[in-house]
Parts: C-alpha cells; sequence; structure tokens
C-alpha cells in the first residue's frame, strides 16, 4: 500500500547557474530522514504530487524538484527555452545546489523512468551525498535503450511506428530520435509543433499493451506538447549526455556499496527488465524485484517502491 496524500509544508525556489530557479517542495517530517524525488522525462514534473505517497510523512523530509526547464522551475523550456545547459552535468549541479541551500549532508535519492537516470548519475558524481537509492520503471538512457525505444519497439506496433517515422522526415542514415531533435530545434513553429505532436501520440503508442484504447490520445496536454518533445529528443539524441566510458552501466563500481532498490515491470516494453537485471547484476548491495503483470509503472510497483522506502527508513 501506499501512503494518503499529503501537501507540501514549504515550496520555494532554489538559485542555480545561469541564473535559473529551481522549484523545490518539502514534504513531510521537517526533522525527516531527507529524501530527494527525481520525476521523469526529460521534460516531466512533479505534477499533481503523486510520487509523495510513496513516502511515510512521520519518516521522511522528503524534497522534489522541477528539474530545469519544466514544470515550475525557470527559466522555462519550449522553443524559446535555453538548450545550452541542458545536459545531465547540469542537472546534476542543479542537485547539489538544492542540496546545499536546503542544508543536507545526504539523502535517500529515488526516482522514475528518466529520474532514475538521473539519480544514479547523481550518485556515481556525488556518492558520499547518497544514503541509498530506490528506483522504479528502471533506465540508464543508454544509446541501445534509447534506440529501442524509438525503432526497435516498432516491432510491436509496425502500423504506428511507420506512421512515427514517416513525420520524423529522417535523413539517409539518420537516427529517428536524432531527426525528431533536429524538427524540433527548427525555428519554424509549424514545423515544431508537427514533430511534438508526432512525438506526442508514440510516447503513448509504445506504453499502451495493457491499455490499446489510449493510442491515439496525447502523452502530455497539448500545452507542453513541444516543450516535453523538445527536451526528451535532446537528451536522448545525445546518450544522455553520457556516452561510451561514461555510460551508467560502464560506471557501477563508483556505486557499489550503496543500498539499492529496484523496481520494474516485467511488461515494460518501453524499457525491458534488462537494463534492472544489469544493474542489479553489478550493484551487490541491490536488491531486484520485477512485478508481473504491469508495464512501465503501475500501483503495484508503487507499493512496491513504498515498502521499499519503509524499510530504508527503518534502518536509517
Amino acid at each position: 500500500m501506499t501512503y494518503d496524500r499529503y501537501e507540501p509544508f514549504r515550496m520555494s525556489a532554489v538559485d542555480a547557474d545561469g541564473g535559473a530557479a529551481i522549484y523545490c517542495e518539502e514534504s513531510g517530517n521537517p526533522a525527516g530522514i531527507p529524501a530527494l524525488w527525481l520525476h521523469g522525462g526529460p521534460g516531466g514534473s512533479l505534477g499533481s504530487g503523486w510520487y509523495r505517497t510513496h513516502f511515510d510523512p512521520a519518516r521522511y523530509r522528503l524534497i522534489g524538484i522541477d528539474q530545469r526547464g519544466t514544470g515550475k522551475s525557470r527559466p522555462a523550456g519550449g522553443p524559446t527555452g535555453e538548450m545550452d545547459r541542458q545536459n545531465t552535468q547540469q542537472l546534476i549541479d542543479d542537485i547539489e545546489a538544492v542540496r546545499r541551500t536546503l542544508g543536507i549532508d545526504a539523502w535517500v535519492v529515488t526516482g522514475i523512468s528518466w529520474g532514475t537516470t538521473l539519480a544514479l548519475a547523481y550518485a556515481q558524481q556525488h556518492p558520499q551525498r547518497v544514503r541509498a537509492l530506490a528506483l522504479m520503471a528502471v533506465t540508464t538512457t543508454s544509446r541501445s535503450e534509447v534506440d529501442w525505444i524509438t525503432e526497435g519497439v516498432g516491432r510491436l506496433f509496425p502500423a504506428e511506428w511507420d506512421e512515427f517515422e514517416r513525420a520524423s522526415q529522417r535523413r539517409p542514415g539518420e537516427r529517428v530520435v536524432d531527426a525528431y531533435a533536429r524538427l524540433l530545434a527548427s525555428s519554424d513553429a509549424s514545423t515544431r509543433e508537427a514533430a511534438a505532436t508526432a512525438w506526442d501520440r508514440w510516447e503513448n503508442v509504445h506504453v499502451s499493451l495493457d491499455h490499446p484504447e489510449i493510442r491515439n490520445e496525447g502523452h502530455v496536454g497539448p500545452d507542453r506538447r513541444e516543450e516535453f518533445a523538445r527536451l526528451v529528443t535532446h537528451y536522448w539524441s545525445n546518450d544522455a549526455f553520457m556516452p561510451g566510458d561514461n555510460a551508467i552501466l560502464a560506471r557501477l563500481d563508483r556505486i557499489q556499496h550503496i543500498p539499492t532498490a529496484l523496481v520494474h515491470g516485467r511488461r515494460d516494453i518501453s524499457g525491458p527488465a534488462v537494463t534492472a537485471w544489469q544493474l542489479h547484476r553489478g550493484l551487490p548491495q541491490s536488491a531486484l524485484t520485477i512485478v508481473e503483470g504491469e508495464g512501465h509503472g503501475g500501483p503495484r510497483q508503487s507499493a512496491e517502491l513504498t515498502q521499499a522506502l519503509d524499510r530504508i527508513a527503518v534502518r536509517a
């Protein structure tokens, strides 16, 4: 089970590099175990606050942030948002700015989907600041994972992928994700709008295994569609700015001592369970829970993540 919804006790904007302001909300017990939640995307946000239901409000001081360029953080994303500071290293630096501003020495770092990639990258750079990791719908945003979600998974949805590929207008030898990143960086508003709409539709297709009726719906609202698509293609086309020897799976030795909970759905065709398994094999202090019958997130995975966080709180 998860916890009932509760509201933040403090909301603030933390100053970060380049004049950015990172939206931050604190919930739970101000004297509790510090924990950081990292949302999905890239280009997602804290949204309705659903993430709080995973944390015992009596035991955790929970910090949620909207990552640079998304949600309530500034500068905002979209066609006018700055992109020269949009990279994984900058997001890690933003997290450190939040930690220092809030006076936290070390925290439990948690997240979902892209948030798990960012959590792992942060832990590898600042292992002394991470008490434990708790991750759901696990990804590392490697090139092979991105190529799977943008091209390989089309074998399961061939008609929808054909439409998605044609809308990319890719050039000979160009990856689909690179073509979309190029279109979404266009100075022409209609080009960006068409690319964002096609990308948004595909995002909904590959998470629709259990709910085929949603395949023609949007993944995010039209007001955020371009912001989301531009950011996600920017990071994905650049291997999350961690190529080759800098990839997460190549640097697991840095975090092998950190207690880690991994929760993943067996039917997650967007991010197959092999990534979670590879992480588990490389992290001696990890526990992997595969939830049968669920895809990229779900209520049973949420319950498993909550139980893992409860166990972490007992040991802390």
